[in-house]
Parts: structure tokens; C-alpha cells; sequence
């Protein structure tokens, strides 16, 4: 598997080595040891969750609080969506930017979203399902929602329509709102050097 470093430290593009034949094909979709030795950073699966949504459905800006904090490995493995991770860490030197990638079930690309940064998505298909496999068990009260549609953001969700959101995504603060609130994580403490 190819495993480069995006534009926003500590998260990562993960392109598997597919093995096709006349049967279909076979790849790995995650490598836990390849993954640390590309990021320097242990990560344990300790929660597996899907979404399944809609064509023109837009999900996040998401992230955790830190502690407990929390890493996500995202793949398509159903349809296609535009995937966009956005960097909340204050301190960081790609604090609110971007980086959008297209995850589809055929490539099995995934992202490796660190601590610290939010993540979202627009489903590009009908039946969309999305997996994230986390680094954290859920803890209520400790999720950082970031409007989607944030105006400074300017995400390029590219949706020919109006997006379907849900209203906690829609009624989410802005960045500079959650900044001023004390919501966002530090740089240094987002398990990122």
C-alpha cells in the first residue's frame, strides 16, 4: 500500500496495492503497522462504526475533544463520496485548511484522519456507506461539530443541490465561533509533533 502525507500533518491518503484476477480482487485495507511507521503514531482500532447515506447527503465537519481524543481510519466501502478532512488544531500551521479527497468502494483508498482534525463528507451515490474504524470508544459530551457550510471554511462540497444535513451539522458553529467558545484542541495536544 502507498501511504502519503496530505497537506495537513498528521493525516494521510492510503492507496491499497489491489491483486486482481478472474475472480474479482483481494487487497489490505488497513495495515496497523504500516500505518505507525508512516505516521509515528500507534493506532488500536477500539470502535468500528458505518454510515450509509443518501446521494447529496453532507455529513460533519466532525471531530473529539481532547482527552479523550480520538484518530479515524475512513474508507468508502460502498458507492463513492467527496471526503474532506479540516485541520482545527489552534496552534497548527494548517489551521483551517482543507483537503479533499475522493473515497470510492473500487479504489479502497481510505484516510487517516489524527486527533484534532474534523472530518466530513458528501455522498457522491445512492447507498453511500462509509466506515470508520476509530481509535476511541464513543464518549458522550466530547464531540466538536463544525458547521459544514461555514463560510470562511468555503469547503468545496461541489453538491449540484441544496446538501441534506442534519440540523445538529446545520445549527453547528462556525470555526471562529467554536475558537471563541474554547472548544478546539491545541496543536501540541493532538498527538501530532
Amino acid at each position: 500500500m502507498r501511504i502519503e502525507e496530505l497537506n495537513i500533518p498528521g493525516a494521510y491518503l492510503i492507496t491499497p496495492a489491489q491483486i486482481p484476477d478472474e475472480r474479482g480482487t483481494f487487497y489490505e485495507a488497513m495495515r496497523s503497522d504500516a500505518l505507525e511507521g508512516a505516521t509515528g503514531v500507534p493506532f488500536g482500532p477500539r470502535q468500528i462504526n458505518y454510515s450509509v447515506s443518501k446521494r447529496h447527503t453532507l455529513r460533519g465537519i466532525h471531530s473529539v475533544r481532547i482527552p479523550p481524543g480520538q484518530a479515524k481510519y475512513v474508507t468508502c466501502v460502498r458507492g463513492s463520496l467527496r471526503d474532506i478532512v479540516v485541520d482545527l488544531r489552534i496552534g497548527s500551521p494548517t489551521f483551517g485548511e482543507h483537503r479533499v479527497n475522493v473515497l470510492d468502494a473500487d479504489s479502497g483508498r481510505s484516510v487517516y484522519v489524527p486527533e484534532g482534525v474534523g472530518h466530513g463528507f458528501l455522498a457522491l451515490s445512492d447507498d453511500a456507506c462509509i466506515c470508520y474504524v476509530v481509535s476511541t470508544t464513543y464518549v458522550p459530551g466530547t464531540q466538536i461539530d463544525i458547521n459544514p457550510l461555514d463560510p470562511d471554511l468555503d469547503l468545496p462540497w461541489d453538491c449540484p443541490q441544496r446538501p441534506l444535513i442534519s440540523d445538529k451539522d446545520a445549527k453547528a458553529p462556525t470555526v471562529a465561533e467554536a475558537v471563541r467558545a474554547g472548544m478546539l484542541p491545541r496543536f501540541d495536544k493532538a498527538g501530532t509533533p
